[in-house]
């Protein structure tokens, strides 16, 4: 029961890195076969560290290529496939705990659950409890499915063609709309892995750019009919995840402030 866990990583916050593969190491699985995908000579030490095998990255379709180079690397015994950003976390006992949710229901192609939001100093900012409603809403509103702590068949993932690369930032919702096609999600009331909110994140430099392109894509596995109402449809989703995001903004400003004050 192989679980293929991929970092992608140019490498440049070696110290968040280090924390990440730290989250991902300590999960208690027996065979957890972890691979950095990377610019040639800018890991080897720390993965070296962390018992990780650096696969090189292709340096083409950006993160979806990157990924895809991770998938490649896959055996004969991968059963399970998971990725993580390079300054993102697991939480304690996630690993173990969606490994055993896709293996008591082998009609469920992914897993996910909870997903903390944090800031630089790992403070809570924001919690995305969604749970069962943000797979039911995949297809129409906003993206609610954590991609930090969600583990996928690995068959089920090649089968469906990988990650496209084409795609620049909504990576993770065009792979979970075609994973939908091919079985269930199912959902733990836990919180699986923490995100780090901040600046050079790309999910919040390109907000505008990855809404869009959501929209693009969710209208791409829609009938004509449906797509052309969707156009319409797809404001209030907007503007909610919108304010959402402001929400996130604000609380870390303030959480940043109070830790100034208390200092």
């Amino acid at each position: 029961m192989t679980v293929l866990f991929v970092v992608p990583t140019l490498g440049e916050r070696p110290e968040l890195l280090e924390r990440s593969l730290a989250s991902i190491r300590s999960q208690q699985v027996v065979d957890l076969d972890l691979v950095l995908v990377a610019p040639a000579g800018t890991v080897d030490e720390v993965a070296a560290r962390f018992g990780a095998r650096v696969v090189p990255d292709p340096r083409r379709g950006g993160l979806s290529g990157a990924l895809n180079a991770g998938l490649a690397a896959g055996g004969p015994d991968t059963r399970y496939f998971a990725w993580l950003g390079d300054d993102d976390l697991l939480t304690p006992g996630s690993l173990a705990a969606s490994t055993e949710a896709l293996e008591a229901q082998p009609d469920a192609v992914l897993v996910y659950g909870w997903c903390d939001y944090i800031d630089t100093e790992d403070r809570v900012v924001f919690s995305n409890r969604a749970g069962r409603v943000a797979a039911a809403i995949l297809r129409w509103g906003p993206n609610l499915v954590p991609q930090p702590g969600s583990l996928m068949r690995y068959d089920d993932v090649v089968a469906a063609g990988c990650l496209d690369e084409t795609v620049r930032l909504a990576m993770d919702l065009d792979l979970f709309l075609r994973l939908r096609r091919r079985g269930r999600f199912v959902v733990l009331p836990r919180t699986l892995a923490c995100f780090r909110w901040h600046d050079d994140s790309a999910t919040v430099k390109g907000e505008n750019l990855s809404m869009e392109e959501s929209d693009q894509l969710r209208m791409r596995y829609m009938s004509p009919v449906a797509a052309r109402a969707y156009r319409v449809l797809r404001w209030p989703g907007r503007l909610a995840l919108w304010l959402a995001k402001r929400r996130v903004d604000r609380n870390t400003v303030r959480r940043a402030a109070r830790a100034t004050v208390t200092a």
